[in-house]
């Protein structure tokens, strides 16, 4: 029953002008890291709000939401697995960690990834093996490539930055955009609780970094350092 009532409040919020202006900003076309995904055009405040409604929802039906063409249907399955991951007590924790791996093919788009890789992946694995990880950062999924990273930022958030830049080390090369932007966020993140830690990866590997990943890492620098990070001048 909550299935079907979801389906029919996101048809009810659905905003077709809204809907075509995030075709375009999720890259949808052909080709496009997001092609073929279908928008309804509601809001992220909005897709939280019917999260927070249904989020009992039983795994079958959120797997099913979950395989849903609809991006903000999927978004909100995403966020009913937050919400669960957070209040749940350790067994549900698991349950909700062990269907998130399951169901990464569905969890294919940057926003999906980056609203819960760290507050399920990240928190499940923070006082145990991270070995998962870098198994991820080895997929041929692009989006556990990206939760591989992600999932680092609750590790970030206790002043924790080792995997972090290991991981960073490990996708310096990556061919993709999505994956530059990650990592280069994940380091200025970083620079944000400990500028020497940043500086130090990227002293080592600045030269040699991905150009996007490089500005999203030195984003909040002074000018003057950040041309001279621009410029291979440091």
């Amino acid at each position: 029953m909550s299935l079907a009532l979801i389906k029919k409040e996101v048809k009810k919020a659905s905003n077709p002008e809204k809907a075509k202006i995030l075709q375009g900003f999720f890259k949808t076309g052909k080709g496009e890291y997001g092609e073929g995904d279908i928008f309804a055009g509601i809001t992220v405040p909005q897709s939280r709000e019917i999260a927070k409604k249904y989020y009992p929802i039983r795994f079958s039906d959120l797997k099913k939401l979950l395989q849903s063409k609809i991006h903000e249907e999927r978004l909100i399955a995403v966020l009913i697995l937050v919400h669960r991951f957070q209040e749940g007590d350790v067994t549900e924790k698991k349950k909700t960690f062990d269907f998130y791996l399951k169901s990464t093919s569905n969890i294919n788009n940057w926003d999906l990834v980056d609203l819960s890789a760290d507050k399920i992946v990240g928190a499940y694995l923070y006082k145990r093996s991270r070995a998962l990880l870098r198994q991820l950062t080895r997929s041929k999924n692009l989006w556990e490539q990206r939760i591989s990273i992600i999932a680092t930022f609750y590790f970030i958030k206790k002043n924790d930055f080792n995997d972090t830049l290991e991981i960073s080390q490990r996708l310096l090369h990556h061919d993709h955009d999505l994956i530059h932007k990650a990592v280069g966020w994940m380091l200025r993140e970083v620079g944000k609780r400990n500028l020497k830690t940043e500086e130090g990866f990227l002293k080592k590997h600045y030269k040699d970094m991905p150009r996007t990943m490089l500005r999203y890492a030195i984003e909040r620098f002074p000018e003057k350092k950040r041309q001279a990070y621009l410029k291979g001048e440091i």
